[in-house]
């Protein structure tokens, strides 16, 4: 009885605007929210593994020295577990070094190069809130 007298009032009309502007309320915020997000943000909501260099320096007295700033998310250093770079319990940091050093030496690979050949250190920076500088 009750939804008949709704739908000859009209009011059934009424509530289900009122459902579907509620619905469009909700996915603008969410698009908003989204938007606002970093690229880091948005892959890690989706489960995606994400990894970017941040920043690139040289050492301006000595050419041969710099680092990279990198930064990445658990899903990466998931994929590159599952890849053979660490193992549970190896330190990220460490992880994602193993896969970087391998990716210089294919690089220098493909560009005919010596990858054995001497290329300094790399010097590893705990920096907290799980941050890590590398040299």
């Amino acid at each position: 009885m009750k939804h008949i007298i709704r739908k000859m009032l009209g009011i059934d009309k009424l509530i289900a605007e009122k459902e579907q502007a509620q619905l469009e309320t909700t996915k603008a915020k969410k698009e908003e929210a989204q938007a606002k997000s970093t690229p880091k943000e948005r892959a890690t909501a989706k489960g995606e593994p994400w990894v970017a260099v941040l920043d690139t320096k040289v050492n301006k007295d000595n050419i041969r020295h710099g680092f990279f700033e990198l930064d990445w998310n658990a899903e990466f250093v998931v994929q590159l577990k599952q890849a053979g770079y660490g193992f549970d319990g190896d330190p990220d940091e460490e992880i994602v070094d193993r896969w970087f050093r391998d990716l210089a030496r294919n690089m220098l690979t493909d560009e005919g190069l010596d990858p054995t050949r001497s290329a300094g250190f790399i010097n590893v920076n705990k920096l907290g809130n799980g941050k890590a500088e590398i040299e």
